[in-house]
């Protein structure tokens, strides 16, 4: 079954059909395709975690493309719309207090009082969501812990007939999720390292902000489990040089069978990172991937925490 659609007005609309009616579209934003359904509709929310084999534990982040919809949804103040007009759209997502007894949301939050929102800078995505009328909940549009898809064609090896469209925008330009930032209190907290800078929001904020990669027993915001965007062979990470049986990832002048960026570029590095990380992991034939060290600034935050957990194994 192709369930990949190019895209265009008519398809887009479909979409917006399918998200009405409660179905499941697989779509690209500028850090990694996610799996959207209506956030309202806590049957199709359901088969988000279905398809994913996701815990229903593990909270989603619901996408908008207006941000004037906050004011009904969650708690807000001037900071909340100040971090929003700088960053959105962007791969920042905030996590705040609901407003709302709406039931309806419960799963998408799972369970808490808090909700995890931010606005994707990809035009799919905003048409998509504009035309459904509704704020879209969409986690990475992968099986549970598996690599996150950048590619149309990774959501459907991955998902296959239980997305019921797959809109097509291409490779993913950031490839890694968005940062999360918590600021439900009076610090800013950092859940999640990701697509924009701590250093570009702290900049912004003229303050530093907090780091807590939260209870992955009890997540309060996506991507804090130990183990995630994990490949099926064994990763060893910050890896100078490759034992004689890894495929080796290279970052920088370590170079690899394969190089994340062999100027040092971490955005390069970023945007590249999960296409490399399916790649080794089919071409590792002895079943042992490795990679070189990754900076810890700037978007290096992002890809140190993402291979990190990747690497995760009890």
């Amino acid at each position: 079954m192709n369930n990949i659609y190019q895209n265009n007005r008519e398809n887009i609309l479909k979409a917006a059909d399918v998200i009405k009616s409660g179905g499941l579209v697989a779509f690209p934003t500028e850090t990694v395709y996610g799996l959207g359904a209506n956030v309202y509709d806590s049957q199709a929310v359901s088969k988000i975690f279905a398809a994913k084999q996701r815990p229903k534990f593990d909270p989603l982040i619901s996408h908008i493309a207006d941000v004037e919809i906050l004011r009904t949804y969650a708690a807000t103040d001037e900071r909340v719309f100040a971090l929003a007009k700088r960053f959105w759209p962007g791969p920042l997502t905030f996590v705040l207090k609901r407003i709302e007894e709406n039931p309806s949301i419960d799963l998408a939050c799972s369970g808490l009082r808090t909700l995890t929102v931010r606005m994707p800078n990809h035009p799919i995505a905003l048409s998509l969501i504009k035309e459904s009328g509704v704020p879209i909940v969409a986690p990475s549009a992968n099986k549970y812990q598996s690599i996150s898809p950048t590619t149309a064609q990774h959501v459907a090896d991955g998902l296959g007939s239980s997305v019921d469209m797959i809109l097509d925008g291409g490779a993913c330009k950031v490839g890694v999720e968005s940062t999360i930032i918590d600021l439900t209190g009076k610090n800013v907290v950092m859940l999640r390292a990701g697509g924009t800078a701590k250093e570009d929001i702290e900049e912004f904020l003229g303050e530093k902000i907090l780091i807590n990669e939260g209870n992955p027993d009890l997540p309060t915001a996506p991507g804090q489990l130990l183990r995630h965007y994990a490949p099926k062979n064994m990763l060893r990470i910050n890896a100078e040089k490759p034992e004689n049986d890894e495929y080796f990832i290279g970052f920088g002048d370590i170079d690899g069978d394969i190089n994340l960026s062999k100027s040092g570029d971490l955005t390069e590095a970023a945007a590249n990172l999960f296409a490399y990380l399916r790649f080794a992991d089919n071409k590792a034939v002895n079943g042992k991937i490795a990679i070189a060290p990754i900076p810890l600034n700037g978007l290096g935050l992002a890809i140190n925490d993402r291979i990190k957990r990747a690497s995760y194994h009890k």
